[in-house]
């Protein structure tokens, strides 16, 4: 289930994430400030609604969803893009609609740390949290 990945996550490695934001039509100096932040990411659940909040000392953003089901969220650069979040083999599978292009954001346990595999087109960037502290569930 998603209880494995409840908690706060802090950010301790980031591979290809500019190549990843390029890919996606994203500023230069946008990108730049992206692959400096060290976000904090807290995943939380009350019933059946998921919460991701990512905090960083650039941007601030927070989804909530249900899995299965299509929601709006509004990405940090400020568009406004359709997602779905779904459970597959334990790990959370986001898949975003982004100006034509499909997104798939994959959330995972690997030894104890949060991997997190953002792929489009052939582009794979891979961020990597460990734990701060687990959250209860509602």
């Amino acid at each position: 289930m998603v209880d494995q990945l409840l908690g706060t996550w802090k950010s301790i490695s980031c591979e290809n994430f500019e190549e990843y934001m390029k890919e996606l039509g994203i500023r230069r100096a946008s990108r730049k400030l992206g692959c400096l932040a060290k976000p904090t990411v807290t995943i939380s659940r009350n019933g059946d609604v998921i919460t991701i909040n990512t905090k960083s000392i650039f941007k601030n953003n927070e989804i909530a969803f249900k899995l299965g089901e299509e929601f709006e969220e509004t990405t940090p650069g400020g568009h406004k893009i359709k997602s779905v979040v779904t459970l597959d083999n334990d790990s959370l599978i986001q898949v975003q609609d982004w100006n034509g292009k499909e997104t798939t954001i994959q959330r995972k346990l690997v030894d104890g740390k949060m991997v997190v595999e953002s792929t489009v087109n052939s582009i794979i960037s891979t961020r990597t949290y460990e734990r701060v502290n687990p959250v209860s569930n509602s």
